[in-house]
């Protein structure tokens, strides 16, 4: 396991969430993955790292595998004047990470908590969540309610958005 994997099983135990791990062959994408989580109860999401056009403002973006996002809907409901994908400098500085291998267990790296975290209010009706462990050779389940309470812990701004 790699030591960015063995944190999140740490904070897990630390606030006494329960979790389920599965190990499969690894992926690069939502579509790819998609082909193993099948098996795996709870809702897959797709996770999203995006910053305002100016740069001033960086959105976690998490929302269920199978939707599309508009941006330009995104950007003005955001009020600001377009949304992009950060590049990978950007995700090292907020997210500790040289990939685009996101999920919200990398909030764990913003320390100065500067991301906001933008959920589709779908994701609500599911009893569990799925996510990789920072690392793409595993998915970790855990129920809704105690990703809300992770996120409480992480500390980032949440806010529940129509998707």
């Amino acid at each position: 396991m790699l030591n960015d994997e063995i944190r999140v099983y740490q904070m897990l135990d630390e606030l006494n969430i329960p979790y389920k791990k599965y190990q499969h062959p690894p992926y690069s994408s939502t579509k790819e993955a998609n082909k193993f989580n099948k098996k795996i109860k709870g809702v897959h999401c797709k996770n999203l790292f995006l910053r305002s056009g100016n740069g001033n403002n960086h959105y976690l973006l998490i929302i269920e595998s199978t939707k599309e996002v508009n941006f330009k809907n995104l950007a003005k409901y955001l009020k600001e004047n377009r949304i992009n994908f950060a590049s990978v400098k950007v995700l090292m500085k907020y997210l500790g990470i040289e990939s685009r291998a996101i999920t919200p267990f990398r909030l764990m790296n913003d320390r100065k908590r500067e991301v906001k975290v933008l959920i589709d209010t779908d994701l609500r009706y599911f009893e569990n969540i799925n996510f990789q462990p920072n690392i793409n050779t595993a998915t970790v389940t855990i129920s809704f309610m105690d990703f809300e309470r992770y996120l409480d812990w992480c500390g980032n701004k949440v806010k529940y958005i129509n998707v």
